[in-house]
């Protein structure tokens, strides 16, 4: 039987359209890949958020007693704690001066840098949950992938964390899908958030 002199393989045209093909789909799949990494990041550091009042406002029931979330540094992205707070009038900043009154039940570790995490004038500094689940105050707090540093939220790099007056927290939404979540003003209608530092 003859063999042919030929072995069998890609020509060198054959293998110059394969390495473009996959230029070209490396292009167009990274920035969507960069994207997609970018919102689960996101994502993560606003569960972290939900977590913690979730948590708050489930051990304030369980324990019949107030517990406060409160900042821990300037800004919340540097960190919250969840916190008993028996000894103190809401809000007054004292935590733990009574010692052995207030029980630490979590430490929340800063965001990583570029994330900005703020609340609004309502939540400036804490927020408590009564023994009624119910929160001391209404209001929002804005996560943001402040990456370029101008504190304005584009589209994809923001979300809304609204807590209503009953303790319920949930995420803001975005009726027009522009990306921006969007929050409720006094009469009732909704505009975009502006600010990231500000919401």
């Amino acid at each position: 039987m003859n063999k042919s002199p030929f072995q069998p393989g890609f020509t060198l045209i054959e293998l110059m359209v394969t390495i473009a093909v996959m230029a070209v789909v490396l292009t167009l799949g990274v920035p969507s890949f960069q994207q997609t990494i970018r919102n689960n990041r996101l994502a993560a550091q606003t569960n972290n958020l939900i977590a913690a009042l979730n948590l708050a406002r489930s051990e304030a029931v369980k324990r019949g007693m107030r517990v406060t979330v409160r900042k821990t540094s300037t800004n919340w992205e540097n960190g919250w704690q969840v916190f008993t707070d028996t000894d103190n009038p809401v809000g007054s900043g004292n935590y733990g001066t009574q010692e052995g009154t207030d029980e630490t039940l979590r430490v929340y570790d800063a965001l990583p840098g570029g994330y900005t995490l703020r609340g609004n004038n309502n939540f400036t500094n804490y927020i408590s949950f009564l023994s009624s689940g119910q929160s001391n105050n209404m209001g929002s707090f804005a996560v943001c992938d402040n990456s370029d540093g101008t504190g304005i939220p584009k589209t994809g790099t923001s979300r809304l964390i609204i807590v209503n007056s009953t303790g319920r927290v949930r995420l803001g939404t975005d009726t027009n899908n522009n990306g921006i979540p969007e929050k409720e003003n006094s009469d009732g209608t909704v505009t975009d958030i502006t600010s990231c530092t500000a919401p």
